[in-house]
């Protein structure tokens, strides 16, 4: 008899849950099965990790073991493990996700490491770069993350984020409105940059006005399907993951528009899928771009695609 088949007047220790629940997932090779485990349990009972620990022996009430067992059979069903939360941590800040939305990586927090190194900030906290009122563009900001997060970094910017998912933007403005930053970003709904080009044409105004662009694309290319895990494939939003039939298709647009909206000097920052680096590098050395560069990841994995925007 498992843990999920315990009579209700049965007795449950958290220890024993969490053992039960990390055995569950596995079974169901489920990766980082652990974490998952601990993580549900905290969101079962609303408590922080060390709390649980420091009570290894506190029992279960039904209702709440019915609960963390449910959550762990959706997890091992595929679900992934930030939707049966609806949190995920990034920079820092936590965030809301849902299916509607990409789920944010820890790759991605070195495409915020990369623009705060070529605006001339770091991690200097006191520079006087973050008093400037730059103004950025996050393209396919998907839950808000890269955008919150810059925001959260250079206090006086002003940001616009454009998603094509309506729903995604819903998202994005419940993020910023939780992180005090919902008055210095414009959350747009369309495809790419397309509203700034617009913007610019519309209204006259000079279109190179931008300090730093930055995107984290869809870049799986629709015939890497099959390869990606189930949590991927079967839960995330399509919208926010292929691009393309090899995934490099979407690049050259947003190459393009970053060369129409950046000022001399400007920033543009890309996040790369793993077949792009020599594609998006292509790119960048046959037009006026300067100061390539490509930045890996913890697992030296090219990453971040920079270059500025000549004159």
């Amino acid at each position: 008899m498992t843990s999920r088949q315990l009579p209700p007047t049965a007795s449950l220790s958290l220890l024993a849950a969490l053992r039960d629940g990390i055995a569950q997932l596995e079974r169901e090779h489920v990766p980082s099965a652990a974490l998952a485990a601990e993580l549900l349990l905290m969101h079962a009972l609303i408590r922080e990790r060390a709390w649980i620990y420091a009570h290894p022996e506190h029992e279960l009430d039904p209702a709440t073991r019915e609960q963390y067992f449910s959550l762990i059979a959706r997890r091992a069903s595929g679900a992934p493990t930030q939707h049966l939360t609806g949190h995920q941590e990034f920079w820092g800040l936590d965030f809301e996700v849902t299916p509607d939305v990409l789920i944010p990586r820890p790759e991605t927090e070195h495409l915020i490491e990369v623009a705060l190194e070529r605006l001339g900030v770091g991690s200097d906290t006191g520079s006087p770069r973050r008093k400037e009122a730059l103004r950025i563009a996050d393209v396919g900001t998907g839950s808000g993350c890269i955008a919150i997060a810059l925001a959260h970094e250079l206090p006086a910017a002003r940001i616009v984020a454009t998603d094509i998912s309506a729903a995604a933007l819903e998202i994005a403005r419940r993020n910023a409105a939780r992180h005090n930053a919902a008055a210095r970003i414009d959350f747009v709904e369309c495809n790419l940059a397309d509203f700034l080009l617009h913007e610019s044409r519309n209204t006259g105004r000079e279109s190179r006005s931008l300090d730093l662009l930055a995107s984290n694309p869809p870049y799986i290319g629709c015939r890497e399907t099959a390869t990606l895990p189930r949590e991927v494939r079967e839960h995330e939003p399509e919208v926010a993951l292929y691009g393309g039939e090899t995934g490099t298709e979407i690049y050259s647009a947003l190459v393009a528009q970053a060369a129409t909206l950046l000022k001399p000097g400007g920033i543009l920052l890309l996040e790369l899928g793993h077949n792009s680096a020599e594609e998006v590098s292509r790119l960048l050395e046959a037009s006026e771009w300067t100061g390539i560069a490509i930045t890996n990841d913890l697992a030296g994995i090219p990453r971040v695609a920079s270059a500025q925007r000549d004159a």
